[in-house]
């Protein structure tokens, strides 16, 4: 190998090996009844607990991205089982954001651990006295239609970014550089330690190429099959269907099915 080919390597092998900058903020977008915003963001919190990173978490609605023309918005309705929810979330955080914090980890883990009904009026309100405040500000959030603006605000900022899902990460922007938007990461085995850390050293390195869009991994039968059993708890929780693009999706042990167009999602059974 001559000289001139040691020095590009060694110029390679530095370059790979450095450490992209850190952000210090990202805004975390989520819908509490996503089982894969829960995964990711419980990789999210290990990231923050090594680094001096500020989390803000902020809401996403999947019922109204997947709503079907027609029926009504959820903010239409007087308990919205996502909707309603987050709008809890969005009390708790103007009185203290680690209120939010806490109330997030904690209803996310009843739901997608636990197997929880989360979306009922009294297991929300058991929630809120579990993080140790008073469960009648389940009740509050719901008189104060500001906590729907709140809600409807962040779910559309995602929407205007392109977005159309969660988790979605929003990376402030520099000088005169833009605010950058990123979907994911999507996994069901979050990372701890040092894996986490370079997960979000990759995460943080895509901030380098604004119009790098895609970058995704198949999933085999059985990777279906493990995110089928990983989510077992959140499918016998809910009372509602799984919708992905246009289609009621069956998450199931043995794999995903397609049982319908999501216009039908009425007549079909999860």
């Amino acid at each position: 190998m001559t000289q001139a080919h040691n020095r590009a390597r060694n110029r390679s092998e530095e370059t790979f090996m450095t450490t992209p900058a850190r952000p210090v903020t990202v805004d975390f977008h989520f819908d509490v009844l996503c089982p894969w915003a829960y995964q990711t963001s419980r990789w999210m919190r290990e990231v923050r607990d090594q680094l001096d990173l500020t989390v803000n978490w902020r809401f996403f609605s999947l019922e109204e991205v997947n709503r079907v023309e027609g029926k009504r918005h959820p903010w239409e309705r007087q308990w919205s089982y996502g909707w309603s929810i987050l709008r809890v979330g969005a009390l708790l955080g103007r009185l203290d954001p680690k209120h939010l914090d806490d109330w997030y980890a904690v209803t996310g883990r009843a739901l997608h651990v636990d197997g929880m009904k989360i979306h009922e009026p009294n297991v929300a309100r058991l929630l809120v006295e579990q993080i140790g405040l008073d469960p009648g500000l389940v009740d509050e959030a719901i008189s104060d239609d500001s906590t729907n603006e709140e809600v409807k605000a962040d779910h559309d900022k995602v929407i205007a970014a392109g977005g159309f899902g969660v988790p979605t990460l929003f990376f402030p922007g520099g000088h005169d550089e833009p605010e950058q938007t990123i979907f994911g990461p999507v996994l069901i085995d979050p990372p701890t330690g040092e894996a986490a850390l370079r997960l979000w050293d990759s995460v943080c390195g895509w901030l380098e190429f604004p119009h790098l869009y895609e970058l995704q991994r198949p999933k085999t039968n059985e990777d279906e099959r493990l995110i089928g059993r990983t989510f077992k708890p959140y499918m016998e929780a809910r009372d509602w269907v799984s919708i992905n693009r246009g289609k009621v999706v069956a998450m199931e042990e043995d794999g995903f099915r397609v049982k319908g167009d999501a216009k039908d999602a009425g007549k079909l059974k999860s």
